[in-house]
């Protein structure tokens, strides 16, 4: 999956969630998940911002010692960072767009981590892929009723 592919997937749910939430006012939406779920989202979202910004910066020095597979991990950790700070700002203030936020953040979250998970030995992209995976969970956890 490629930057414009995680683009279009969190364009996409954020113009469905105003289409959704835009008769809805902020209690309603609020009222959709339980107050827990939002602070826990947004705390694994934070973590995870923080994991993919580490991973990020390990990779550009090992794609400037030349190991040029190190690309796509740093391209999809920075965008990963990108979303999860998104979602990690909508969620703690319980925003009405935090179900789609956190729909788009689950499916970056599940790419960066797959891709971060091919290199285990890497501290950073193992701490990245692990954090990856909670915060996925964290966000699912949000759009259950």
């Amino acid at each position: 999956m490629n930057r414009r592919d995680v683009f279009r997937t969190l364009v996409g749910f954020v113009m469905a969630s105003l289409l959704y939430f835009g008769g809805m006012d902020r209690s309603e939406a609020a009222q959709k998940a339980a107050p827990d779920k939002y602070a826990h989202c947004a705390k694994a979202c934070n973590d995870c911002l923080k994991a993919c910004h580490a991973c990020s910066q390990h990779c550009a020095s090992m794609i400037a010692a030349g190991m040029k597979e190190h690309v796509k991990s740093k391209s999809l950790s920075d965008d990963c960072a990108d979303i999860c700070a998104a979602a990690a700002k909508i969620t703690s203030r319980h925003g009405p767009l935090s179900a789609a936020i956190c729909e788009a953040c689950a499916k970056a979250c599940d790419a960066c981590g797959a891709e971060c998970g091919k290199s285990p030995d890497m501290k950073p992209m193992k701490v990245c892929a692990q954090s990856c995976a909670s915060c996925a969970t964290a966000c699912r956890e949000m759009l259950k009723p």
